[in-house]
């Protein structure tokens, strides 16, 4: 492939988002919340900006070297957290203060995320329209799974269409057995790994 992969920070963050707009312009979770192509070439940013912030301040990005792939991981402790997490409406008020589905999706993914053990989380991959199929993804996942494997650490993701859903097989995940069901809209399937030599 050529291309390095480093840690994004902060002076890279327009660009990020830049990229997940790109990316997930033709997701189908994106298409639930925003229906209207209008409305979300104007709020699938600062949605998607909410998610580059939480990864740039408590977790981690991975950025290929030439932008045109990134990956948003968070490491998440076990056991439930003592308050309830706020997230999903911070992240309404900041993107689309009317649209509940903004806040709606956020609260089924976190009914469902498992707390009995640590774990990587990868909170969000993008590849860039003109790179996808070209390994750009399993690239930038392969060598954090390959330290969870080393640290026995599992990982954890919520794949939103069937063709990410296969390459995260490839990789080792398995299907929880239980979707998130968008109320009329498309499912996501939780996916669970464990390290491998555990």
């Amino acid at each position: 492939m050529g291309t390095g992969i480093r840690r994004a920070g902060q002076s890279d963050r327009a660009a990020l988002v830049r990229l997940l707009e790109e990316a997930f312009d033709d997701d189908p979770v994106s298409h639930w919340i925003f229906p209207d192509v209008d409305h979300r070439h104007r709020a699938l940013g600062l949605f998607l900006g909410a998610f580059t912030d939480i990864a740039l301040a408590e977790g981690r990005v991975d950025l290929m070297e030439d932008g045109t792939a990134m990956a948003l991981w968070l490491q998440v402790p076990s056991g439930r957290p003592e308050e309830e997490d706020d997230t999903p409406a911070r992240m309404r008020a900041l993107a689309d203060p009317d649209n509940e589905r903004v806040e709606l999706v956020g609260r089924l993914t976190g009914a469902i995320h498992p707390h009995d053990r640590a774990h990587e989380y990868l909170l969000m991959i993008a590849v860039s329209p003109e790179h996808q199929g070209r390994g750009r993804g399993r690239a930038l996942i392969e060598p954090v799974l390959e330290r969870c494997d080393r640290e026995g650490v599992p990982a954890y993701l919520e794949a939103s269409s069937t063709r990410s859903r296969g390459l995260y097989e490839r990789l080792g995940f398995i299907f929880t057995g239980t979707t998130v069901d968008l109320p009329g809209g498309p499912h996501l399937w939780p996916m669970w790994r464990e390290p491998r030599g555990f």
